[in-house]
């Protein structure tokens, strides 16, 4: 009987992706146009590595061979904001994943994650997002990262989150941290950054993140810049009425600690991100930035609605808080201000948001509709229905929102062409109406923007790889070069597509079809192989080393 080819290649095998072809890149200077002929050439890879790439190789007479046909070998994409770390387990995460193209995921994000501490806050708190992590129960990042290694069929790469390390030491206090506790939180920053995190993460509009002031941010941030990571922030205050307050302390930030810096979901007006990114640049505070080819957001509903005394995870205060008539005004009346007050929202916003996860049963029919629609449904008002579910679901209800105006692929071009943008997906798992992001970014970032007069192949597959990969100091990965890590993926340029919809956001992507991690083959003709040679990806200079 012949062994799988995973099983093969764990053991040390070779494998040739055969009659492909591979884009020239950017190793040296060329025009546009070159760059955009792919070149006809072979990929050989053994022992995790890329050996050859071109054509006649010498060829070792145990290969396995893939037939890449009429396809592109491109290297494997990253997810630079990613919600799968907990889920990543998952078959059904996987085969999301990798039929995107997705090889590596970076976690930690929004300021919120399992490490430091055993995991229990994070649970709490972003249950509808990340979902828990079913194999950390505590030891800091290393342990995390370790959760990861020969697991899974993708690589994962984790932030310290600002949210949970301040949690840690100062539990959801809104209050400034004292020098001992502001020296506790350097000194959980400066250990997980030793252990291999690749950066700080912080969530400004989260709990307790969003009580952290810029000063509490500038020492986190110091230890940072002493280790070369990467400074991630989801800004204060929203983004599409406040982008550029948030992205001017970003700056003040930079400017202080030396650190370098990096925006999450970067969903602000184009025009006003991009003439923001370049003055900032020119103002020696450079930032790089992820963001995804989708207008709709996605939060949890706590975050959007109440205000930050009655969003604390693994309480029940908002339950008291409405328990009686005079309690439910009030909040009620706090609620309005919030969503009212709101650039994206405003008079309309209950028919802009559509309930994406509702764990409580007595609610559970409701996702997938507006809120505007699911109070019609059930014979109550928008606000007194969200509170409902809310308390019933102990805060853990996420939805998606719409924007006014949504941009156009034209429109968006601009902001994903500057050098600094990296595609990161913000997917969440989680629910049963997720959004489309989740199972659809990657593939529709080529489809959409790989064409002329946007990106091309060349320049989207740099956002989609090797930015990101050079931004987090992930190792040799992120081109297809002799001595660079495998991680492949092979893509049918006729083919590629997001299926996944607002109406159907599960449905699975089309046109990759094979994909390799650490040269083993983890996707093959659209199906998984079981293998797992994914890894805890270490941050390059890290004393713990990785893959």
């Amino acid at each position: 009987m012949t062994e799988p080819t995973a099983a093969v290649l764990l053991r040390g095998g070779s494998v040739l992706l055969r009659g492909g072809s591979v884009l020239p890149g950017t190793e040296t200077p060329r025009s546009r146009a070159e760059e955009e002929t792919p070149v006809r050439a072979d990929v050989l890879v053994a022992d995790g590595r890329i050996v050859a790439v071109g054509t006649d190789l010498d060829v070792p007479a145990d290969t396995t061979t893939i037939d890449c046909g009429e396809r592109l070998v491109l290297p494997g994409f990253v997810d630079a904001h990613s919600h799968a770390g907990s889920l990543v387990f998952d078959e059904a995460v996987q085969l999301g994943l990798l039929r995107q193209g997705v090889t590596t995921i970076v976690t930690g994000q929004d300021g919120v994650g399992p490490a430091p501490g055993d995991g229990s806050y994070a649970d709490r708190y972003f249950a509808a997002i990340d979902g828990p992590h079913p194999r950390y129960r505590g030891g800091g990042v290393a342990a995390l990262l370790a959760t990861y290694d020969g697991t899974t069929p993708v690589n994962v790469a984790t932030l310290v989150p600002a949210g949970t390390v301040r949690h840690e030491v100062l539990g959801d206090d809104d209050r400034p941290a004292t020098p001992v506790e502001a020296e506790a939180m350097r000194a959980l920053v400066r250990q997980g950054l030793s252990d291999g995190a690749v950066g700080l993460a912080t969530g400004l509009d989260y709990v307790p993140g969003l009580f952290a002031d810029t000063a509490e941010l500038a020492a986190l941030c110091t230890e940072v810049a002493a280790a070369d990571g990467l400074y991630v922030s989801h800004m204060r205050g929203g983004y599409e009425g406040n982008a550029r307050a948030g992205l001017d302390e970003i700056a003040a930030l930079v400017r202080a600690t030396g650190a370098r810096a990096h925006v999450s979901h970067l969903h602000a007006p184009v025009e006003l991100a991009v003439t923001a990114l370049a003055e900032l640049e020119a103002a020696g505070a450079p930032m790089s930035f992820d963001a995804y080819p989708y207008s709709r957001g996605c939060t949890i509903l706590s975050m959007l609605l109440l205000p930050a005394d009655l969003a604390r995870p693994g309480t029940e205060d908002l339950a008291r808080a409405v328990a009686d008539e005079s309690g439910r005004l009030r909040v009620r009346g706090a609620v309005l201000d919030r969503v009212l007050s709101r650039a994206d929202l405003g008079t309309g916003w209950a028919d802009q948001i559509t309930l994406s996860h509702v764990p409580a049963a007595e609610f559970h029919a409701l996702q997938g509709r507006t809120l505007a629609e699911a109070a019609a449904a059930t014979g109550t008002d928008p606000v007194d229905l969200a509170l409902d579910v809310l308390v019933d679901s102990a805060l853990q209800v996420t939805v998606v929102m719409r924007v006014p105006r949504p941009r156009t692929a034209d429109e968006l071009a601009p902001l994903f062409r500057l050098p600094g943008h990296t595609a990161g997906s913000d997917g969440i798992f989680v629910g049963t109406h997720p959004h489309p992001r989740a199972y659809g970014t990657f593939p529709r970032y080529l489809a959409e923007y790989a064409v002329p007069g946007r990106l091309g192949w060349s320049e989207t597959v740099r956002h989609l790889a090797t930015t990101s990969v050079d931004r987090y100091r992930l190792g040799d990965r992120g081109r297809v070069r002799a001595g660079a890590v495998a991680d492949l993926v092979v893509v049918d340029p006729a083919r590629v597509a997001a299926r996944s919809s607002y109406a159907h956001p599960m449905r699975l992507a089309e046109g990759i079809d094979d994909v390799l991690v650490a040269g083993v083959p983890v996707l093959a003709e659209g199906a998984l192989t079981h293998a797992t040679p994914g890894a805890g990806l270490r941050r390059d200079g890290a004393h713990t080393g990785g893959r």
